[in-house]
């Protein structure tokens, strides 16, 4: 019996033990290999599956809505799920939907930047009004070598949307990619990202995630040469009722690359719930590895629960460092102590420690409108918090 989710056959064929290795989990392109999903699975067991559910069934696979900017150096558009670019990450669906959502597609969207192109301006692929039928998408983005660039996915409206991205940068390339959530507050939307960074390659993947029902993106990094460098950045801010999820894994299968992992989050109204799960995992091979992951939550009201687990697995004694951290709490009294000290009142007070607490992320991105957008989103959320 094949492993999945999580467990493997014994060897008397009936009992099962628990896959100890995350690259040891089951995987292949064809939903039908998987087993339905009963939320007892340790990959599923934090996921509400009756909110998950218009992603279990058919999905339509056909073409869809979307916007993408005209920029020079960059060629963008459909292509058949036969096309020598469809699986060229390097890895394999691990779970059901991924599964299901690379079974049914039928053409890809596909952005591919220019060998050497340095962008003035950035890309952006925007998606809006999928409506309320559960659909499959896939899309490929692809810096060529010795490039640099900004990718912007930007999703907003309604959707049932199950979804492959795959990203591949080129030997010394540099990519920010940016992912924005901006569902309306019914939408779901799980996601699964491939990231394969070339030799000497950095890229620098944010997760940006404020709207939706449910919402859950695993990144998934590994590298193609030595010498590459991930960063892996998120920020979320979950009200009531609100599910978002984040389960990523940094497989640093080559010697002598970095990986940084920074997720922030803050939660506010009743039954408010992220969810965070941070996999690194040091091969035998990958020597001289430089890695810390930390996932940083701020509850701003009762209700809400932050769900936080890093894991770090190192099969190497000669890397550079490696180490991981979480914290979920409310505020820093300190904080709040030395802006009240200055006159400004405790909830305006409040409000800046959460902005600032944030704002870490968002001046990753790169791009001042877009940071300007998020501010002024981040500045909403804020504004009906009631602490």
């Amino acid at each position: 019996m094949a492993a999945q989710h999580g467990i493997e056959a014994h060897s008397d064929g009936q009992w099962h033990k628990p896959v100890q290795t995350r690259s040891d989990r089951f995987h292949s392109y064809d939903v039908q290999d998987f087993a339905e999903i009963t939320g007892r699975e340790p990959f599923w067991k934090l996921t509400p599956q009756d909110r998950l559910a218009p992603l279990l069934g058919d999905l339509d696979g056909s073409r869809y809505p979307l916007a993408a900017s005209s920029v020079a150096g960059v060629s963008s558009g459909w292509v058949p799920r036969d096309d020598s670019v469809i699986g060229s990450s390097g890895k394999v669906p691990e779970d059901r939907v991924s599964a299901s959502a690379w079974s049914s597609f039928a053409e890809a969207f596909v952005v591919n930047i220019d060998k050497d192109a340095s962008l003035a301006e950035s890309v952006v692929v925007s998606r809006s009004e999928l409506g309320d039928a559960p659909r499959a998408a896939h899309t490929v983005i692809t810096a060529g070598s010795g490039s640099s660039a900004l990718v912007v996915l930007d999703n907003r409206g309604l959707a049932r949307l199950a979804e492959n991205v795959e990203v591949v940068v080129g030997d010394g390339a540099r990519l920010t990619l940016v992912s924005i959530q901006d569902w309306n507050r019914t939408a779901t939307h799980a996601a699964t990202h491939f990231i394969k960074v070339g030799r000497d390659a950095v890229i620098k993947h944010i997760i940006v995630t404020l709207g939706g029902d449910l919402v859950r993106i695993t990144p998934s990094a590994h590298f193609g040469g030595p010498g590459g460098s991930v960063s892996l950045l998120g920020l979320y801010f979950a009200d009531a009722g609100q599910h978002f999820e984040q389960q990523l894994f940094v497989d640093h299968n080559e010697p002598n690359c970095v990986s940084r992992v920074t997720y922030k989050g803050a939660l506010q109204g009743e039954s408010a719930r992220t969810v965070w799960i941070g996999d690194v995992l040091i091969r035998e091979n990958a020597y001289q590895t430089d890695t810390y992951e930390q996932n940083r939550n701020l509850i701003l009201t009762d209700g809400a629960r932050a769900d936080s687990v890093p894991n770090l697995e190192i099969e190497t004694g000669e890397i550079v460092g490696a180490g991981h951290a979480s914290a979920t709490g409310r505020f820093d009294d300190e904080h709040l102590f030395y802006l009240q000290s200055r006159g400004i009142s405790e909830s305006e007070a409040r409000r800046l420690v959460v902005q600032g607490f944030l704002m870490e992320i968002v001046q990753q991105i790169g791009d001042a409108a877009l940071e300007e957008r998020l501010v002024v989103a981040l500045e909403a959320e804020l504004a009906h918090t009631v602490i």
